[in-house]
Parts: C-alpha cells; sequence; structure tokens
C-alpha cells in the first residue's frame, strides 16, 4: 500500500501530540491567497475565519510559515510583515480558500519534513537501499560503466538464460571499480567487469545497495521514493519524533509568567526528555531489528576477482 510523505508528516505530529498533551489552535483561510509577497507598501492582509486565538507571531497555511504583524479582531483579518512571507525557511505559496490556518504550531510541518528527511539520510548508515540496473551483454566488451547511481556494494550479478525457462543464471566472477576513470568513463561513473561472459545479446542484471533516497515531493510513495523496505517507514517516523521531540524543554526554558508556572506543574521542565528517551529507544531497537531483516535477506555472497 502507498504511503506518501503527507501521510508521514501527519502521522508524525498526530504522535507527538499524545506526548504533549496540547492541541493547536486554528482557523481557516476566507480567501485565497495568490501572491507570495507581503511587501510594506502592498501588505499581505489574510481573511480568516476567526482571529479569537490570532496574537503577533507564527501561522502556519499548509506549510508555508508567516508572522503576522498586526491583526483586526473585527474583520477577521491578520496583516502579515514584510518579512513575513517563507518565513523560517519555509516556502512562500498560494493556497487556496478553506485551506487550514495553523497558529503557532508546535511541530511545523516545514520541520517535520525536514526531520523526516534528515531521519532518512541517517538510516543509510545501518540499512541501505535496494535497487537494480541492467545492460546487454557484448562479447567485445567485458567493461560496463554506470553514471550516477552511486553504489555502495554489488549484492548480485546475473544474467538471462534462454529460453522459456526465465531463469537468471548467477555470474560468480567479477570486478566492480567504485572510483572509476573519468577520462574513459565520464564524471561519478563506477564499472564493473565481468571475468565470466554470459552468451552475446543477453540482458545482465546488477543488483546494487545504494543510500537511501530523500523525499522531494508530499505525493511520492515511502518505499519507492527511498528505496527502502515498507517495514522501515515506522523506524523513520519513530526516528522524526524523537528528533524533533527533543526541542520542546529549550523552548520553554525562558518563560517566566503565571500561565508558564501552571504549565510547569503539570509538566515540568526536562519531562519531554523522558519521552524523548523512551522513543529514541524504541527507535534503536527498530533499527536493529531491520538490519538484521536486511541481513538475512541479503547475505554476503562469495565472488570471484582477477586481483
Amino acid at each position: 500500500m502507498a504511503y506518501t510523505l503527507s501521510q508521514m508528516i501527519d502521522e508524525v505530529v498526530l504522535n507527538l501530540a499524545g506526548y504533549t498533551f496540547q492541541q493547536d489552535r486554528a482557523t481557516y483561510l476566507k480567501t485565497a491567497v495568490t501572491t507570495t509577497t507581503s511587501s510594506s507598501a502592498s501588505p499581505l492582509i489574510l481573511s480568516l475565519g476567526s482571529t479569537e486565538n490570532v496574537g503577533k507571531g507564527i501561522l502556519e497555511i499548509n506549510e508555508e510559515l508567516m508572522w503576522v504583524d498586526s491583526f483586526d479582531r473585527i474583520a477577521n483579518t491578520a496583516t502579515i510583515a514584510p518579512y513575513g512571507r517563507g518565513y523560517l525557511g519555509s516556502t512562500a505559496a498560494t493556497h487556496n480558500a478553506d485551506t487550514k490556518v495553523t497558529i503557532s504550531p508546535t511541530f511545523p510541518r516545514n520541520a517535520v519534513k525536514r526531520a523526516i528527511n534528515d531521519t532518512i539520510r541517517s538510516l543509510g548508515a545501518s540499512i541501505f537501499a535496494v535497487k537494480s540496473t541492467s545492460f546487454t551483454f557484448n562479447a567485445a566488451q567485458s567493461t560496463y560503466a554506470f553514471n550516477n547511481l552511486n553504489i555502495k556494494n554489488i549484492l548480485t550479478v546475473s544474467w538471462e538464460s534462454i529460453g522459456p525457462s526465465k531463469e537468471w543464471i548467477p555470474i560468480r566472477r567479477w570486478d566492480f571499480d567504485s572510483t572509476a576513470d573519468t577520462t574513459a568513463f565520464g564524471a561519478y561513473a563506477q564499472t564493473i567487469t565481468l571475468g565470466q561472459a554470459p552468451i552475446p545479446g543477453r540482458k545482465v542484471r546488477i543488483v546494487y545497495a545504494t543510500d537511501p533516497v530523500e523525499f522531494t515531493l508530499n505525493s511520492q510513495d515511502y518505499a519507492t521514493q527511498t528505496g527502502l523496505p515498507e517495514s522501515t517507514r515506522d523506524v523513520a517516523i519513530l526516528g522524526t519524533a524523537y528528533r524533533l521531540l527533543s526541542f520542546l524543554d529549550p523552548a520553554r526554558a525562558a518563560q517566566v509568567s503565571p500561565q508558564a508556572d501552571e504549565t510547569d506543574g503539570k509538566r515540568p521542565y526536562g519531562a519531554s526528555q523522558s519521552a524523548t528517551k523512551q522513543l529514541y529507544a524504541l527507535y534503536s531497537q527498530r533499527l536493529q531489528e531491520e538490519t538484521k531483516s536486511q541481513q538475512k535477506n541479503y547475505p554476503p555472497r562469495v565472488h570471484f576477482s582477477r586481483r
């Protein structure tokens, strides 16, 4: 079943809400936002369903953060500062009417997306993505180049037999060069040299290990985009959650007010660290399980080289 980046962001936010006991306040856009700027001469004025909980500060629409400079509770509008579009590294975009507007989000979706990609990149140190490529064997050629595949290790090499059996016959003799000569093969080229020749004209398939690929679009499927097994999706979610949760206490460190004291009575400063340790333990356990599972699925295979 396809599981997109947008769904992963929703799951992370939902999981973290259970630890923070906090529901973000929200309203909606009454009119669409058709511009990506808010100049001092012509500021962007948001028409909102309600400004009851709006104040000077951050609003989130889709994945864009905006800084509210002023608001009008009678007209239910909020004026965005000249520096307020694409705030804190988010991307300014247009937004449709009736879109949800989150007021001072605890975990901005843009930050959750970055944390998911950071976690996916870090998974590459323990779990590799499995991909494949192929070429047609030429009897006059023994070395074949791959460009921009970022191959970390070759898992299997096989060729397609002739006839209706559809058998893929293993090739046991080959050499892999991860830093091939750029003059002969081009930039970022890697090569494989076959020491065992299949039948000319037959397809040769290379199954290789590489780093996971991070998301670029919200609609991308986890397994398809990253190259990681679908079973590792919860590992990425746990890793993202512990990364984000660790920043809750620093955000509250400077709060001095009766409201802050009331909050501290229910949730003492440092409480998030206990939850962070719990999540990190779950993340580490699941990561070890997936690492062992991958090692069983792709055990070391003996091959011979000419060196």
